[in-house]
Formats: C-alpha cells, structure tokens, sequence
C-alpha cells in the first residue's frame, strides 16, 4: 500500500500551529518544541504526539522527534518516513518555516543523529533563554526515544510542558475534522440504540444471566462491523475510542477509563457508554436505562436531563468555558434539585478530537478560555453515590445508584447554538425507562386501569422462570401475544404523538402560503397575441379560391366571399373530410369556449366555431385536410417542447474527470431516447461533477450531481434488471420529453425463452447449467454495479460533495409489497428516505419528508385488498395513492410507518379527498381547533353518523374519487399527455353468493317461471358478465 501526505493540509495546519504558538498563553513561555514518539503499543492510549502527527501528517510516525524552532522544523526518522516527509519542505516554506530532515540509520537509535537537533535546540536563542516544550506526562518507548529523553536530559535545557499549547491549537477544527467527529458520533449512538440497548432490552425480556463484560464485547465487535445494524462506514477508518462500557448493580464509574466489571446485569440502573473513532476522531455518548424507577429517580433524571441541556445551550462561540458548569449548576437548582450539584464532578465535560478527552478544554466551574467555533465537546452531566431508601417492609437493603447524560457536540460560529451530533440516541425518559410486571401484576394494573408505568416508559413481559421444562411451548406462545400486543401498544403511543406534529406542520404550510404561492403553469404562445401576416400583401395564394395551407406562416387560407382569409394554425381544433360521391366535404373546427385564451381577453367578440367547403377535387381536398392536420401536429409538438424547456432550470457545465473515470458499460436508459431505428446500449460515467450517459448512438444526458435528490441501486433478485436510478431535484430534457426520473440499467437474464424450454426436466443437465449460468451472470452484474455504486460514493459524493449528503439508496425487500401505484401491480419498496417502484414505468418515488399523513382506505376483516393514500405536507398536491395492497401487507405497512415516524389512520371506505382538501384549505385554523386530522380516526365514535355529526371535515360513505385525481404526482414524465385511466377502486366491497348457490337459484328460477332454452343459454353469460363487473371494479367476494 502507498503512503502520501496531503501537502496542503500540512501547510495549512502548520501556519495555524505556529500562529497559536504566537499568540496563546497555553505554551507556558516555550521558545523552542521537542516531541518524541516512541515504539507502537496494542493498548488503547492517547498521546498528544500522537494527536499532533495525525493533524499534520495524517499518520502517526512512530520512532521519530520532531524538534520546532521559530524558523524551523527538524525531522529524525527511518529512511522511509523521511521520503514521505521530503514533499513536504514546499507547503512548510509557504509557511515560514525551513523543514530540515534526518535520516536514522537503519538498526540505530539515531544518537549520532540527535546532536544535530541539540544543536538547533540551542541555536534557537540566546543562552539561557532558551525554553523547551515537552510532553512530560508521556512516556514513549523504543530505542530511539530513550537515548533522546536521556540525551536531552544531559543537555540542561531549562524545559516546560507543552502539552497545554498543542491541544489549544489542535481543539478548533476544520470543515474535515468535524465530518469525521460526526461521523463518529453517528456510529456510536446507532451502537448503542440499535445494538447495546437492545441486547440489554433481550436479556432483561428473558431473564438472562449475562456480564457486563459479555454485552461490552459484543458491543466492541458491532462497532469494528458497522454492517451489522446496516451502518456503512469505511471499515478501515473505524475503531473504538475506548472499551464500550456497561455498569449496574450499585458499583458506578463515569470515568471513561472505568471499563465493565464481570458482575451479572442487575435489573435496576444501568449505564451506558459507547466510543468510536473516525479516521482517528473520537466521538462518545452515554445515557442512563432505569428498571422499574422510582418518581425520585425521575424527578432526579429529569433534573439532569435539563443540567445536561443547559451545559450544551452555553457552549456559544466567545462564551467562557466555565458558562457550561456554572449553567448546568442553575439548571439544577431551578428544579430544585440542589442536592446533586455536591454528587457533581468537577467538570461538565472535556473536549474531545483526536485526543479522548483534551483537558485543556476542561468544562470546570473555575475554567479560563474561551469556547470557539469548531471546536467538539464531550459533554458529560454525571451524579454519583445516589441513594435510593429501603422499598417498604424492606431493611438494610439501600439501592446505590448514579445517573449520568452523555453527548458529542460540535460549537458552530455566528452565534448559533451548538450541534449535537449524538442526537440520534433519545434522552426521553418513555425511551429510558423500563417497567417490569408479572402476570399477577399486571392483572391488577389492568384492573385498576393503570398501565403499570406512573411516568410513561416501556412495559417488559419477562418469561416466568417457574414450569419451565412443562410448559415452553404453551408458554412461548403467550409470551410472543404478549410482545405482539405490546408493540401495538408502542405502535399506537407513537402514532398519538405524532398528532401534534402533523397538525401544527398543516397550519404552518398553509398559514405561510402567500398570494405568490400559486404555480405559473406552463409557458407558451398566447393565441391573441399571434400575428401570422402583417399585411394582405404577404399571403402567398396559388391565385385559386381554393382552401390552401402556408407552412412557412403556420396557416390555413381559406376563401370567404372571394377572398382568401388566413387562419393560424392554432386556432384549429382538427379538420375532417367527408366524401360524397365525385364531391368531398372539407370541415375546419376551431377552438372557442371559455377556457380558450382569446374569450378571455376579447369577452365581447363573436367566435367562429367551424367552416365548412364543398370541393370537387377529391384528392385536392384530402391532400389539404392532410397538411392541415400534420402541420398542426407539427406546431403542437413544437410549442409544448418549448414551453417545457422555458421551464427547465439552468444546469451548469459537465466537468469531464482529469483523473481516473469510474464507468458502467453496456446499460440502457429510461425513458429512453426519441427516434426510430433499434436502441444501442450505451456507457454511464461519473465525472467530476455529474454522471454523463452516452448511446451507442452518440446521443448524451448529463446528470449534475447537485440536481440529484434522491439516488438508488437496486441489484437483481427476484428481477430481470439491476439498476441505478436517479430522483432529480429539477426536470432535465430526455430527447424531447421532460422527466424528473433516470434509469440506466442492465437486462441480467434472458427474456425470450425457448420453445421447448418448457417441457425439459428438472433434472436435465442442460436446464441446470442454464440456471448456474444466469446465476453466475447476475452475481457478476450485481458485483460490477456494486463496485461503481461504492467508488462513486466514497471516491466523489464523500470527498467532493460532503454538502449533498448523497448516498445511494438499496430498497429493504423485506418490508416490500404489492400495489398499484400508476397502471399496473408493481412490488413497491421502502428505503431509508423514500417508498419507491422501479421497475416498471411511469416509476413512483415518494419521498418521505414530503409526507404528512397516510390514510389506509378500504380495511375490513372481509376484504382482501385496501388501498394507500398519501396527504402531502403541500396541500395544493392531488393525494398520491398505492391501490389493491393485499391485507397480509398491512402489519408490515404499519409497523414500517411507524418506524419513520408518519401519522397513519384507517378508513372502512375511500374518501373524497378533493372536497376534504377544499374544506382545509378554505378554513386552516377551523380545521386544526376542531381537532385537525384526527378526523380520520374512526375508532373514537360508535358510528360513522357520529363521526359526521362531531367534524365537518368528516367525508360522507357514498362520495367517489373522480379520475381525474388519480394522477400520481411521482410519475416519471412530468406533464406527460398520456391519459390514464383511474382505478375504481371507491366503491365498498359487498359480499356476494357463491357459485353453487348461484346455481341453485338458478335452477329454483327456471322452475318456477319456466324459462326457455334461450334464456336458460343467457343467463350464464349474465352471470359471467355480472362477475365480469365486479372484477373490473376492483371488487371480490371474500
């Protein structure tokens, strides 16, 4: 593997070291540096050598002194760390500093080597005034280290600790170093919320018996392979910061250092805290789980929780570092809880970087300095040596606890608050407590009308420890009901919570929307404004009183009265021909009415509706109805092309890659270019600022990453494609179509089959060597997509675009399901931002952020189908609809809508969301004082009559859903003229005999009325073609 150090990083970073070395009282009066590294150790440690190698150099340089004087920097190392370094001297000059090299013979201490450093050392001042900065508190091994300390020791060199100085300039960060904090403060709240806390949720569910050290080690091993809770980070920048750590039973440490004792987990108060590091960044967070607390223990949590705010709320750039300790103090004295400021420790939190815990930036009540911009925090609100009074009927047995908030914050300049960048991990106290009942427990609870938890928090069901052996199966069954019912309960909590939310983001859309709100439609030629000839001189006739056609003015001339009248082209609405014997019929339409522009703008004037003109040239008329109709289509086509790019936002310039280009060959695109002629596959590249496809053809698109909003890759499964597709930000030109949707993908398999493949054996050698090859085949496309998805993502997204936050998207097929979504059932996929259909066209790319409210329409116990439909945030968007899910979906659907945090309600019958739109829109604040959306939720009134009576937003049973709002505003082609026909799917399910009692009555009619042979043969049909109908309605007999 090749090393390379990145000059201008180096240069830059240096020039900031020198300055603060300048400028900062931090130094202790240091006129010269001496920093030695030693020889590599397996344990964790953390070094400000080390540190200050990583920021310059972006490695660690072991067995090496660097010796920095005012005007120069000395290096003494291997041969092979000084060739690294060489580069370098350019960037160190632009700096103001000489960088001066020593090679260390191999096998050697390098001592003949170190009184040249001496030599500088000395040289860097006048006698007696020279100060060297070390690092005391290190104690670096290897050869070459000892015989430098010792070396330097003989010097008499009058020398003071720097360490204070080199975390000063280190602790503001760049634009890079706080990605990569984030970065670690990403992977260590998702270790801990999707792994640690539900390993410890599972062993408290089943009354395990675990050691803290078991769940800390696994806990280790889920932060070295992220992918196991489907975090994707590089694999080779990650490590941990320091030992996850996991404390209950009394015995507490909220020192980082404390590590996880071997004791088993004690179901009382448990401490958490996991550390990752990021191309060497640290970022740390700790939270505290209770089991079955007490109202003190909640009282005290909230208290903290509000100490822990403050302190991060005063960490504002040029606010003193004590303002955190002395904010979290008053915090705690405002709730009064003054008596845990004394089980306090003496700081709030330290900084935190590169180095664990930068004591430089400690947040102390008697802290000197300053809090600036860009620098990170660790900060820690811990209460130690609690104690929590004997339960009744109990002596002696006093609960020693401790409660402790721990975040990852990175300050932001202007004055804005601070960031924490370990938010993902909740602090709320329904998240943090847990309650525990047995089934006796539980009864009474239920029978009092309680819920088993005082303060909210989560109901654990642990399995009974007594029948073991007798009883598992029956057992197991009821514990899974148990945990099946307490997830709806959690599902239905949630989704209570999200109320709020969802009516106070409607009040906000639609109180902000100003008079500038409405859309400007599409751009064209206004028909009045059209003026085909400026004079009668410019007609050019054939000097016939003959309907004519002049295709360079777009006209039509006709003769009225003997003279030739010109009529452009678009005020034709068509032109028909009609032949009568040795004579034909020529009828122009024209447009009129009041949706065409020129009543509006001339309400008075009289309108001609048609003409109509009687040839005896048969063929002259059939070729002027002709030219009529193709130049119309012609000047349509053109003007709708124009008006779709006058609409087009202005993409910049495709920036071909100087260096290497990642590509895909051999893909198709959809939609696919224009014109005839067989389609060629073509090339997909990924350039310095956005993806170019080329066709086989020579045709291109170009695609700017910063147009992309959302970007998948979906490989081939169940599928006969593997594709990337690309949700644009603004519509781009496709031939001449414009599409908001990308698709460059890859047939993996064949689609045409054989003859006679239909009748080969299972066994047959041939049929098996051709499923082992079509395996083979989509592995390897599936792989090469892979590859191109990941360089472009971590090579190009990651490094060049950090801002865009783009990442490419898998759809989880294991929360799919089927629907329709435009015209055809489809098997529609949620990923992480989106609920997407890729495979068949027009595509759907629902975007989740833009969804405020899903209503399931059409569930009933009877009914094997209901429907989706999407309320946007944009009230001025028709609803999006998924129709005919099957039920079996609807579990997954909801647990999924839950998870993503979207309000859902459920509908025995489809609504008429035209007119309930209408309704909000009209009165916004009426809608929200009479309860908002949760009008939709049927399961608070006895009846449907009620729930009219109660809202007037309340649709009626019989209202239907015209067509006209089925259009899906997530179709590919926007504007597409293409009318689709909507599902009728608004009609209620009714149930309906079956065949044989069909028949029975059948047979009980002809009897009686004795029908003839003839009817008897017409009511089959009948009763087929009543089938007929209600399967064309989307309606069944379940």
């Amino acid at each position: 593997m090749s090393y390379s150090i990145d000059a201008a990083v180096f240069g830059k970073r240096l020039q900031l070291l020198y300055d603060d070395w300048k400028t900062s009282p931090s130094w202790n009066g240091a006129t010269a540096l001496a920093i030695v590294t030693g020889q590599p150790t397996e344990e964790i440690r953390y070094y400000t050598s080390s540190s200050l190698h990583l920021w310059l150099l972006g490695y660690e340089f072991t067995d090496t002194i660097l010796v920095l004087t005012k005007t120069e920097l000395h290096a003494l190392a291997g041969s092979k760390k000084t060739d690294l370094l060489g580069p370098l001297a350019p960037a160190a000059e632009a700096a103001g500093v000489k960088l001066v090299l020593h090679t260390k013979p191999r096998k050697e201490d390098g001592a003949a080597q170190m009184q040249s450093l001496l030599d500088a050392l000395k040289g860097s001042g006048e006698v007696g005034t020279v100060t060297v900065g070390t690092l005391p508190k290190e104690k670096p091994t290897g050869a070459t280290a000892e015989a430098w300390l010792a070396r330097l020791l003989q010097a008499d060199l009058a020398t003071v600790d720097a360490s204070a100085g080199l975390a000063h300039a280190m602790a503001v960060k760049d634009e890079d170093e706080v990605k990569n904090v984030k970065k670690a403060a990403f992977l260590a709240s998702g270790v801990l919320t999707q792994f640690m806390v539900k390993e410890i949720e599972g062993v408290i569910d089943n009354e395990e018996k675990v050691r803290h050290s078991k769940i800390a080690e696994k806990t280790e091993d889920t932060i070295l392979n992220p992918s196991k809770i489907n975090i994707k980070l590089k694999a080779d920048a990650i490590d941990v910061a320091y030992p996850p750590i996991l404390q209950s039973g009394g015995t507490y440490d909220p020192k980082l250092s404390a590590g996880s004792n071997d004791d088993t987990l004690s179901y009382d108060v448990i401490l958490c805290q996991v550390g990752a590091r990021y191309a060497s960044y640290c970022a740390t967070v700790g939270r505290t789980l209770f089991v079955n607390p007490t109202p003190r223990q909640e009282a005290e949590y909230a208290a903290l929780r509000a100490a822990h705010a403050a302190a991060i709320a005063a960490l504002v750039e040029g606010a003193p570092l004590s303002a955190a300790h002395a904010a979290a103090v008053a915090a705690l004295d405002e709730r009064g809880q003054g008596a845990l400021v004394e089980a306090l420790g003496k700081n709030v939190g330290t900084g935190i970087g590169l180095d664990l815990r930068d004591g430089s930036c400690a947040l102390t009540a008697t802290a000197a300095g300053q809090v600036r911009a860009g620098t990170t925090f660790h900060v820690a609100v811990a209460a130690t040596g609690l104690r929590q009074p004997a339960p009744d009927g109990e002596e002696g047995a006093e609960q020693t606890y401790a409660i402790l908030l721990a975040d990852t914050v990175v300050v932001r300049g202007g004055g804005q608050s601070p960031e924490v960048a370990t938010i993902a991990a909740s602090k709320d106290w329904e998240e943090v407590a847990y309650f525990l009942n047995d089934d006796e427990e539980e009864e009474e609870a239920e029978g009092e009308g309680g819920s088993g938890g005082k303060g909210g928090g989560r109901t654990l069901q642990p399995l009974d420890p007594q029948d073991l052996a007798g009883r598992r199966s029956q057992r197991t069954e009821q514990v899974d009901f148990r945990l099946r019912d307490e997830e709806r309960r959690r599902q239905q909590e949630n989704q209570e919570a999200l109320l709020d939310r969802v009516n106070q983001a409607t009040l906000n859309m639609l109180t902000k929307q100003g008079d500038g709100a409405g859309g400007g439609g599409r751009a064209g030629r206004k028909v009045s404004d059209i003026v085909a000839y400026a004079s009668a001189a410019e007609m050019a006739t054939n000097g016939t009183l003959t309907v004519q056609t002049d295709t360079r003015k777009e006209c039509i001339l006709v003769p009225i009265y003997g003279v030739m009248v010109p009529f452009h082209v678009l005020t034709v609405k068509n032109a028909t021909l009609n032949q009568d014997g040795d004579h034909a019929f020529i009828r122009v339409t024209f447009n009129y009415g009041g949706a065409y522009e020129p009543t509006a703008k001339f309400p008075g004037a009289a309108f001609l509706k048609e003409l109509t003109f009687r040839s005896s040239d048969p063929r002259h008329a059939a070729k002027v109805v002709q030219e009529i109709k193709t130049m119309r289509s012609m000047v349509l086509q053109r003007d709708k092309e124009h008006a779709e790019r006058a609409t087009l936002v202005a993409q910049e310039r495709l920036i071909r890659g100087k260096a290497r280009v990642y590509s895909l060959p051999d893909l198709w695109m959809r939609p696919a270019f224009g014109g005839k002629g067989r389609k060629a596959a073509g090339e997909l590249q990924a350039h310095a600022n956005g993806f170019r496809y080329t066709s086989g053809r020579g045709e291109e698109v170009d695609v700017m990453y910063r147009n992309i909003k959302h970007a998948f890759f979906q490989p081939a499964q169940n599928e006969m494609i593997t594709l990337v597709h690309f949700h644009l930000i603004h519509p781009i030109m496709v031939g001449k179509k414009k599409t908001m949707d990308v698709q460059f993908y890859t047939e993996v398999m064949d689609s045409v089959q054989t003859l006679e493949a239909g009748r080969r054996s299972a066994h047959d050698p041939d049929e098996i060597e051709d499923e082992q090859r079509e395996r083979e085949r989509r592995n390897q496309i599936n792989h090469q997509f892979s590859q191109f998805v990941k360089r472009v993502q971590t090579n190009i997204w990651e490094r060049e675009f950090p801002d865009l936050n783009l990442e490419f998207e898998v759809p989880f097929r294991e929360l799919g399901f089927d629907g329709v979504p435009a015209r055809t059932t489809c098997f529609i996929m949620p990923t992480v931002n989106c609920l997407v259909e890729l495979t068949e066209m027009p595509f759907t790319v629902i975007t989740l952020a833009e969804v405020n409210v899903v209503n399931l329409e059409r569930v009933g116990f009877n009914l094997r189908n209901f429907d989706l439909v999407i309320i946007w945030k944009d009230l001025d968007r028709d609803v999006g609809r998924i129709d005919a899910i099957q039920s079996k979906a609807l579990d997954t659907i909801k647990d999924w809508l839950t998870s993503v945090d979207i309000k859902y309600y459920e509908s025995k019958v489809n609504l008429n969301w035209k007119n309930i739109l209408k309704s909000i829109k009209e009165d916004p604040e009426g809608f929200i004082h009479s309860g908002g959306w949760s009008f939709l939720d049927t399961s608070q009134t006895d009846s449907e009559e009620e729930a009219e009576e109660e809202s007037e937003f309340s649709p009626t049973e019989g209202e239907e859903e015209s067509d006209d709002d089925d259009s899906s505003e997530d179709e590919s082609l926007v504007d597409s003229d293409e009318d689709e026909e909507g599902s009728d799917f608004d009609e209620e399910e009714e149930e309906g005999m079956d065949w044989d009692e069909l028949e029975k009555e059948a047979a009980r009619e002809d009897k009686a009325h004795h029908h003839s042979e003839d009817e008897d043969d017409e009511r089959p049909r009948k009763r087929k073609g009543e089938g007929g109908a209600a399967a064309g309605s989307k309606r069944g007999r379940h």
